[in-house]
Order: structure tokens, then C-alpha cells, then sequence
């Protein structure tokens, strides 16, 4: 109803629907960005970019999953574009001994959350739609544009990835 109102032109339609997805839609920006200031770029850009092609929308499709592909690319091409200007470097602190004595679960948290920016965006996007999000492999492969096998094939990779890389800090997954 919603969608429909803005397509009327109700501005305050779009207001509720920003009201509605932004805290989603910028949690899922800041997974795959790493920081809270390209995270917000995302989210603005991503509603920008929902406010231009609304009149694209098709109905038959759940809107979420469609204004959350849009974040989701908006996020990699933020990734992208640093990538591009700088490379990735984090410093990461190196975690021994057993993670349930040795870390608080913050510290657990902050360790998973830098080993994930380790992984490339299109390793860390799999990951965090479908463990951190819930999402099914189907509804991934249409969110991403990428068919089913290739979401598995991804996701399997960044597993395998993402667990060298917790071990190589001491922690076991």
C-alpha cells in the first residue's frame, strides 16, 4: 500500500517507507562496508536510488527483497570504489587460546566482524545474507542477480575462507 501511495506521489508514503527499512537496510550496508559513514552513504543512496526508479517496482515480488538488493549494491560499489582508491588494510589484532576464556563476547563479535571485512564483498555478502540475515539460498541468488549453484559455490568458498582466517587469530569456529 505503501508503494502504491508513493506512486501517487504521497511523500509521506515514502517517509514511512524509509521509516520502515532504514535500520535494516543500513545494518546490512554496515556489514558488508565496515563503517557506519559508507554504511550511511549506502542507505542514502540506496533511498535516492528507490525514489527514481520506484515506477520499476514489480509488485509481484516482495518489495523488501528489492529495495534490499539495491543497498546491497550500493554497499559494493562503496567497497569497490575504496578498493580501488586504497586497498584493503586492516590491522587486526591476533586472538589466542580458547575464544570462551579468552574473549568477552564483544571481543568475539569485534574478531568475527574483522575477519569478515577480510573476505572480498562478494564473499562477504553470501555470508552475512545468509547467516546474519536468514535469507535462502533462492532469495539470495535473486537478490545478488546470481544463480542458486553459484550462491552454494560462494558461500562454500567463504566458509572455508572465513574459518582459515578465524584460526589464524586463535579462535575456533
Amino acid at each position: 500500500m505503501l508503494v502504491a501511495a508513493c506512486l501517487r506521489g504521497d511523500l509521506k508514503a515514502f517517509d514511512a517507507l524509509v521509516d520502515r527499512y532504514e535500520g535494516p537496510l543500513f545494518n546490512a550496508a554496515y556489514r558488508i562496508t565496515g563503517s557506519v559513514e559508507d554504511a550511511m552513504d549506502a542507505t542514502q543512496a540506496a533511498f535516492v536510488k528507490v525514489f527514481e526508479k520506484l515506477h520499476t517496482f514489480d509488485p509481484t515480488y516482495r518489495f523488501f527483497s528489492w529495495i534490499y538488493r539495491i543497498v546491497i549494491n550500493q554497499s559494493l560499489n562503496i567497497v569497490s570504489r575504496h578498493r580501488d582508491e586504497s586497498g584493503l588494510d586492516l590491522e587486526l589484532p591476533a586472538v589466542g587460546g580458547n575464544p570462551e576464556t579468552a574473549c568477552s563476547d564483544s571481543e568475539t563479535a569485534r574478531v568475527l566482524d574483522l575477519a569478515l571485512m577480510e573476505l572480498g564483498p562478494e564473499h562477504r555478502t553470501v555470508i552475512l545474507l545468509k547467516h546474519f540475515e536468514g535469507f535462502s539460498y533462492r532469495e539470495i541468488g535473486e537478490l545478488l542477480g546470481i544463480p542458486e549453484k553459484t550462491v552454494k559455490s560462494r558461500l562454500f568458498s567463504a566458509r572455508r575462507r572465513l574459518r582459515l582466517i578465524l584460526e589464524e587469530r586463535g579462535v575456533t569456529p
